[in-house]
């Protein structure tokens, strides 16, 4: 189940897009289907089939403009697992190409109707 969501930008290119950050209880939930909801400025991010509200944020005119014209918005989402992603403390460099390690990371890009 999704334990938080927080919205951390939100940009116009060709349409608008909205960043998120997703804390998911564990690694086998699958059950996040996000949904945009746009009153007035306001735009809110809600999971489909959970009554809570779980981030809003205000649009400036240029997005609620590109908003209010294609009636849909771009969600790029970072998955963060309790338990499973959080800071890597020691980060060992490969001598054999100087590159550090890093945490795994689940990103996913959709289109959502606004509603």
């Amino acid at each position: 189940m999704v334990s938080s969501i927080d919205i951390t930008k939100i940009g116009v290119k060709d349409k608008v897009v909205i960043d998120l950050k997703v804390g998911m209880d564990s690694p086998d939930d699958y059950q996040f289907q996000p949904r945009a909801h746009l009153d007035g400025n306001i735009v809110r991010i809600t999971n489909e089939g959970y009554a809570d509200e779980f981030t809003s944020m205000e649009l400036e005119d240029e997005a609620l403009e590109a908003a209010e014209r294609d009636r849909f918005v771009e969600l790029r989402i970072k998955f963060e697992v309790k338990g499973m992603h959080g800071k890597l403390n020691h980060i060992h460099p490969n001598p054999k190409d100087g590159k550090g390690k890093k945490l795994a990371t689940s990103n996913w890009k959709t289109v959502v109707p606004l509603l």
